[in-house]
């Protein structure tokens, strides 16, 4: 066995449980779950993997709640070094089917735990191996099928969450505003999960909401994951009626960029808690913007950022290596220990990073990324569309929403209705156009290809 110093990811945040001793680290209701008792949980659940022949290198797919057996079932999944692989709610049937074919072993649901908590006498014992692959995070799907980004459990070691040593500047003093943190949605959300491990290093405690909207003044929350959306409407009720919002140290905003106007509107509303993230599933976090930071900006990034004809290439210690089974689009992507971020940016005198745009035709619906291709595809597959296109525009509850253009083939034009449930049916609902116009043929650029710039106008 390798010395204790020497083991891979989950060892530092299991340390953190065994440090926290009896001080609770999970609160579920009127459920209270200490760090001895989380990791008493891990090691049976991982005495209970092994027992059904998982281990290193083996996929494991979990489609969990978000409770103290789920966050401890993941950890016991990296005890094991097994390849974990979280499935979100939300997903259409047939994406679901597409992730547990990708080489899994073992699938786990939330009534499948009780049977995995065998007994556990010997020391944890952390098997992962470097180069193995330690979790596989899905994007939006989409594409149809959800890419899932292969971040090795050598990464996963170098990652930021449970090293306070490693902690950049922002992290440093966002960990001291972690003392009721929020969780709810879905512990395989990579922001979740991540914030998560950061609050147990920080002697804070995880705290499951079931309904976030009301839950910093119920649940006495000191901070929680926010979309653009979201953070809007908190804005908008706090002026209309305020809320007790006395405990609240923190909102991480994250799933895209916040204009100067409406970040520096919350923070006049809401105080100076506000830390605006920029990362993605391919890279983590790549900067956060603190409440001093100026508005409109993601702060100073802590890994490196380099701009190539204005599109942002970066380096972080624990990014994706991959797309896994997809070796066309992870050419496009991870090049040369870099991760392309198809995003727009620039930077101010002072270092700040300033987010302008996107390389990329997508729309981002409550902070999950469509393509907008694989959309337009299947609306042209409508007895009654010829062609269709597809742009992003604004949209109060989601952030953005998808809106079609589409071509009719005859006389008929198809009703929207008729477009949703067909886009609904193959991509999910996020995907599902909002709103229909009938165009007799699209303008065109000056390169002769269809200008959504014209149509979004």
């Amino acid at each position: 066995m390798p010395a204790r110093d020497a083991e891979p990811f989950p060892r530092a945040v299991l340390d953190v449980l065994a440090a926290a001793g009896e001080r609770p680290v999970f609160e579920h209701g009127t459920r209270v779950v200490t760090g001895d008792e989380m990791l008493g949980m891990v090691a049976r659940i991982a005495s209970g993997l092994r027992g059904n022949g998982i281990g290193p290198g083996d996929g494991l797919a979990l489609l969990l709640g978000v409770t103290a057996e789920a966050f401890a079932a993941i950890l016991a999944g990296h005890v094991v070094g097994a390849r974990v692989v979280g499935v979100r709610p939300g997903l259409t049937e047939a994406q679901v089917e597409h992730l547990l074919g990708l080489d899994i072993e073992l699938a786990i649901r939330d009534a499948d735990l009780p049977g995995l908590l065998q007994s556990a006498d010997e020391p944890l014992r952390c098997d992962g191996r470097p180069n193995d692959i330690a979790r596989l995070i899905h994007t939006s799907g989409s594409t149809g099928a959800p890419k899932a980004c292969a971040q090795s459990y050598a990464a996963m070691t170098e990652a930021w969450a449970a090293r306070p040593e490693a902690w950049p500047p922002a992290i440093r003093e966002l960990a001291t505003r972690l003392d009721r943190y929020l969780v709810f949605g879905s512990l395989s959300s990579q922001v979740m999960f991540e914030y998560a491990m950061l609050t147990l290093t920080a002697g804070g405690t995880v705290v499951v909401a079931g309904d976030p909207a009301d839950a910093i003044t119920e649940l006495k929350a000191t901070a929680r994951v926010i979309t653009v959306p979201g953070l809007a409407k908190l804005v908008a009720a706090q002026k209309r009626d305020p809320a007790d919002l006395s405990t609240l140290k923190a909102l991480l905003v994250s799933g895209s960029p916040l204009t100067p106007e409406r970040h520096r509107d919350a923070l006049e509303t809401l105080g100076p808690v506000l830390f605006h993230g920029y990362g993605q599933t391919e890279t983590g976090m790549i900067s956060m913007a603190t409440p001093d930071d100026p508005p409109g900006t993601v702060g100073r990034p802590p890994v490196d950022v380099e701009i190539r004809d204005g599109e942002l290439y970066v380096r972080t210690p624990g990014q994706a290596q991959e797309y896994w089974g997809n070796p066309r689009e992870s050419a496009e992507t991870f090049v040369d220990g870099w991760v392309r971020t198809h995003d727009l940016g620039r930077f101010d005198d002072d270092g700040h990073l300033r987010l302008i745009g996107r390389a990329r035709d997508v729309v981002i619906v409550n902070a999950n990324l469509h393509y907008v291709g694989p959309i337009e595809q299947v609306l042209a597959e409508h007895p009654d569309v010829a062609e269709a296109y597809v742009v992003a525009v604004p949209d109060d509850e989601t952030g953005e929403a998808v809106h079609a253009f589409v071509v009719p083939k005859g006389d008929r034009v198809p009703r929207l209705e008729e477009l949703r449930e067909l886009v609904t049916a193959r991509l999910g609902a996020a995907c599902a156009p909002i709103g229909l116009t009938a165009i007799a043929e699209p303008p065109v650029a000056p390169g002769g290809k269809p200008d959504k710039r014209q149509l979004t106008a």
